[in-house]
């Protein structure tokens, strides 16, 4: 698929783009690719593998800056990434993609965006715009998340898991990733080498980096609280460990006098003087309610219980 930078996305044809009048937008398959690379007369001879792609960067060649684009699934952070590649010169920019993310970043651009002074550095900032657009709301929502956790645990109003907690720092800390390689990118655009960019249209990289870098500060936030949750949740399963231990030592330490009554008594010497008495039963059960009516009020004055 191919579109012309106007006041907005124009689909066209491959035909529609030569003669460098006006910037464009390509997106091919691999396949695709491997046929027209040499018509787009970039100088570079790449061939991306999906499998290969491990991070979202850009590198300057002499006639072109190729980069790739390993984007988190927004729905599933922890499940695989988008990978695909793109080159660029001061003509316009080839994304290459089997798996159909650019499409969708593309379309998002075209259905959203239309430009009063198009350039392609305007297409850039629009597209990478679209990467992290929800991202603040997604942000937002692992707060309220944390926030509920600590008030259940603080509270205790529930359970919370430790699985859950991991989960969502493990997400946080692939978010923080994947943005500290956006401002990679972004200043790799920025610092514009090969003079691909006009000057005054170098803002919009500046913007996107400053923009992607609150993000990371956020993310960075947000993953000192999830520590912080774990570390109250650890404390709180200690404190309701420790009360349970108190509650066995207490009930260990009242049976003890009990379990020497029925020691002494349940040897049954013969001359045992208090076999014979008639108030020995009665006697040795007021005794042993006495004590087990005083050990609890002594462990209820020293606050034990």
């Amino acid at each position: 698929m191919y579109y012309r930078i106007g006041e907005t996305l124009e689909e066209c044809e491959r035909e529609d783009i030569g003669g460098g009048h006006q910037q464009y937008v390509a997106l091919l398959t691999s396949a695709e690719w491997s046929e027209e690379q040499e018509s787009f007369d970039m100088g570079i001879d790449i061939e991306p593998d999906a499998y290969e792609i491990m991070s979202t960067k850009a590198e300057v060649n002499y006639d072109s800056l190729t980069g790739t684009f390993c984007i988190p699934d927004r729905n599933n952070l922890s499940g695989n990434d988008k990978r695909f590649a793109f080159a660029l010169d001061e003509k316009g920019i080839v994304f290459i993609d089997d798996s159909g993310t650019a499409k969708q970043l593309i379309q998002g651009v075209q259905r959203t965006r239309k430009w009063k002074f198009p350039s392609l550095e305007r297409f850039l900032y629009d597209f990478l715009e679209q990467i992290i657009k929800d991202d603040l709301t997604l942000m937002e929502n692992y707060e309220k998340e944390l926030d509920e956790m600590d008030d259940i645990i603080l509270n205790d109003k529930g359970e919370v898991t430790a699985e859950r907690v991991n989960d969502i720092r493990k997400d946080i800390r692939n978010l923080r990733v994947h943005y500290e390689q956006l401002m990679d990118l972004g200043q790799e655009l920025e610092e514009n080498e090969n003079h691909f960019f006009e000057k005054e249209n170098i803002r919009y990289f500046h913007l996107f980096s400053n923009r992607v870098a609150r993000l990371r500060d956020v993310s960075i936030g947000l993953n000192d609280y999830t520590m912080q949750i774990r570390d109250i949740y650890k404390s709180h399963l200690d404190i309701k460990q420790n009360h349970i231990m108190t509650v066995l030592t207490v009930v260990t330490t009242i049976f003890m006098p009990l379990t020497l009554i029925v020691g002494w008594y349940g040897m049954n010497f013969r001359y045992m003087p208090e076999l014979e008495t008639r108030w020995g039963y009665p006697v040795v059960i007021i005794v042993s309610v006495v004590i087990v009516l005083g050990s609890l009020l002594f462990f209820k004055k020293k606050k034990w219980l």
